[in-house]
């Protein structure tokens, strides 16, 4: 009778098992089928593929930063009386930003990068390492001695974490894109797309690899080498072989797209908008749903010394005290540094984010105009658009840039860039293809929308075709037109523009920086002050460092209000 008993238990409890596996299996397969179709995403011979839901992954050296709504222009000084910052409401989309700013060590690896792909003893690459070097000469001043700055600050290895300067808008660009691949191309390495060490073993001129060629045209990146591209480390997605017949089977998977989740987006230079933000650090302020004051500096308080009991008195950046004073006296009181400081010797922000206030101002990617018009934008503000697309050869497919047709820039100050490398896609404006009855864009170039362009002149006069042509004195931006060119044997020919009628300095090829530097008062340490400078030329006080979008949600998790 006992037996029984225990035999109807084990009976029952075998049941019970059976139908929870049962319906955690009919779950599972529940969970896996499409929304849309009702079939198996990991069907093979489905229409849809495993596209599972995946979370952006922070890139090498990025903090995250949460979007939100703050007050841009928002000073408590105006010294300068040049109305450039009236405060405006500005909202911010969630992104990522440099930890530290780009230093002397991370610029070198590029350089040493572009000198073993392309090397400037050849002819045909010699101006890719020289246009992307520093100008190491911004240290020199007629009436003092920089000459061991000049001469180490880049290379030497007490200043490998040192911030990077001497570097022009351009160049910061130009790094942010190199830093997209090398990233991207590690990415695909790990994952088991490309070959393994193949970016340091088997890259050349050639086939150098580029992140938007990759997801366009894969099966012609890296010179088209399937060696490199198909056969990476274990698991990786291979060629299908020939059947029996002789038949190929078509490739499915075999590279990495958008859809596979793991290709982060392109480094690039931080909008005025997200660096004032992401200076701003407002996040560290709030209470429910308001801001507890307001906040002169990256730190709370509106002093730059520290009221922390631990550290009480120490200055919180290095920036210039007043004439001739650099530092302040020597000892407890010294913010520790002359010029330049290696990053992190100052406390981070509320967003982490180290040196958001002195060492070096950093360059954003905005063409500057005196004012910021929330009217027509306030959701991820940004002057400075230049729409593109891919060129299609005449053979219909895409064109790439080979080592026979990289276009050279020549500056305004005589220095020779590359404007794309071997391996990049050709890009061109949009057209009228893009743009015909768009409501959202109307042209390729908006960088002077609503400021600059001839409707924004107030000697526009509507409806006549002749108002304000582009070489009329009465147009809004009256700034000087050098022009460097190179004659028929290669010489530099420079014609500078010596019209004594040049009222402004501005035009569409100045960029705003920000935050204050180891050269400027307190005055330029508030995160809303913002300045201009030429885009092709380089100073001893403006280095940069890189953002990334975000895509996905806004918030990494939900949190909980504070009390």
């Amino acid at each position: 009778m006992k037996v029984n008993k225990i035999m109807a238990v084990k009976l029952m409890f075998s049941m019970t098992l059976i139908l929870g596996l049962t319906s955690c299996s009919k779950k599972s397969s529940s969970s896996n089928s499409s929304r849309a179709t009702g079939w198996d995403v990991n069907d093979i011979n489905g229409s849809a593929q495993n596209v599972a839901n995946k979370k952006q992954q922070a890139g090498p050296g990025l903090i995250f930063i949460e979007g939100g709504t703050f007050t841009m222009g928002k000073v408590q000084d105006d010294v300068m009386h040049d109305w450039n910052n009236t405060p405006t409401q500005q909202h911010v989309q969630s992104f990522y930003m440099d930890e530290t700013e780009v230093t002397n060590m991370m610029y070198l690896e590029y350089l040493e990068w572009l000198k073993k792909v392309f090397p400037p003893t050849e002819e045909n690459y010699k101006h890719i390492y020289a246009g992307a070097s520093p100008d190491t000469l911004v240290w020199r001043n007629r009436l003092g001695y920089n000459e061991t700055m000049t001469n180490n600050y880049l290379r030497h290895p007490a200043y490998a974490n040192y911030p990077v300067v001497g570097v022009n808008w351009i160049q910061a660009v130009e790094f942010s894109k190199w830093r997209t691949d090398r990233v991207n191309e590690a990415v695909l390495e790990k994952n088991g797309f490309l070959k393994k060490d193949s970016k340091t073993s088997d890259v050349t001129a050639e086939n150098s690899f580029s992140t938007e060629s990759y997801l366009m045209s894969p099966s012609t990146a890296r010179g088209g080498n399937e060696e490199i591209v198909l056969k990476g480390g274990k698991g990786a997605k291979k060629q299908p072989k020939a059947d029996k017949g002789g038949v190929t089977p078509e490739a499915k998977n075999v590279y990495a797209q958008r859809s596979s989740g793991i290709i982060l987006p392109e480094y690039r230079l931080p909008t005025e908008a997200e660096w004032e933000y992401a200076a701003a650090a407002d996040v560290g302020q709030r209470e429910y749903n308001i801001y507890k004051g307001q906040k002169k500096y990256p730190w709370s308080g509106d002093y730059t010394r520290s009221s922390k009991r631990k550290n009480r008195g120490d200055q919180l950046a290095n920036f210039k005290q007043g004439n001739g004073d650099y530092g302040g006296i020597a000892g407890w009181s010294d913010d520790g540094a002359d010029i330049t400081n290696e990053v992190k010797k100052y406390p981070a922000n509320d967003f982490g984010l180290y040196d958001m206030a002195g060492n070096v101002a950093e360059w954003v990617a905005d063409v500057y105009r005196p004012i910021i018009d929330n009217e027509a934008n306030d959701f991820n503000y940004f002057r400075g658009n230049l729409y593109a697309k891919n060129k299609i050869g005449k053979d219909g497919k895409l064109e790439f840039v080979t080592p026979s047709t990289i276009k050279y820039d020549t500056l305004s100050n005589g220095k020779i860039m590359a404007r794309n490398l071997p391996g990049q896609i050709v890009e061109v404006p949009v057209d009228e293809q893009e743009t015909y009855l768009r409501q959202n864009f109307t042209k390729s170039n908006n960088i002077n929308y609503r400021d600059g362009d001839k409707q924004s002149s107030r000697y526009y006069d509507f409806g006549n075709s002749e108002a304000v042509d582009a070489k009329n004195s009465q147009e809004m931006y009256n700034s000087p037109e050098h022009n460097v060119t190179t004659d028929s044997l290669g010489n530099m020919v420079r014609k500078y523009d010596k019209s004594s009628k040049r009222t402004t300095l501005i035009n569409d090829n100045v960029r705003v920086y920000k935050g204050g530097s180891w050269r400027d008062r307190a005055y330029w340490l508030d995160p809303a002050q913002r300045r201009y400078f030429p885009q092709d030329m380089a100073t001893d006080y403006i280095g940069f460092r890189c953002a990334m979008s975000r895509v996905g949600p806004k918030t990494e998790k939900r949190k909980s209000p504070r009390n």
